[in-house]
């Protein structure tokens, strides 16, 4: 299973990043300063934004997690998790690591906006604590839960007319 919302925010940053370029583009033939050593930049600059600006693909399936950006796959077995830690800051970032020394940071937002992904998730979490690997991250992952929990019901709400 994948992030259903990937696409979209890839074709958001392919439009910001074009954007920038058809600026910059538009800058320089309006000011007459237009060379082919000044458009390399402007592309150079505009793939710099696109490669900041593009999502990483979070996929799971039954005992794994990846998550897949423009500089490569990251990859954590989760029925081995060892540690789970919750960053809260102006990104928030959820950091998994596995006993096989796999590492993978995501947005929680997409376990939020992926039901699917996070129950795999959690699945195989609990099967890392029953199995005595996960020895620090129940805290994180329950703060995840009640997150996924409270926006999901404010959802129910909204659609129910009741908020």
């Amino acid at each position: 299973m994948y992030d259903r919302h990937w696409a979209a925010e890839l074709h958001s940053a392919v439009r910001w990043a074009l954007a920038l370029l058809a600026a910059l583009f538009l800058l320089d033939w309006g000011s007459g300063d237009g060379t082919a050593w000044r458009a390399v930049l402007w592309c150079g600059l505009s793939a710099l934004l696109f490669v900041l600006l593009c999502p990483r693909r979070v996929s799971a399936g039954k005992g794994w997690l990846a998550s897949r950006g423009p500089l490569g796959t990251h990859r954590v077995r989760t029925d081995l998790l060892v540690s789970v830690r919750f960053l809260d800051g102006v990104a928030r970032r959820l950091v998994l690591r596995d006993a096989l020394g796999g590492r993978v940071e995501l947005d929680p937002q997409v376990l939020t906006d992926n039901p699917g992904l996070w129950y795999r998730l959690s699945e195989d979490a609990r099967k890392s604590a029953d199995g005595g690997t996960l020895l620090c991250g129940a805290g994180a992952l329950h703060r995840v839960q009640e997150r996924i929990d409270r926006e999901t019901a404010l959802a129910v709400f909204k659609v129910s007319g009741m908020r």
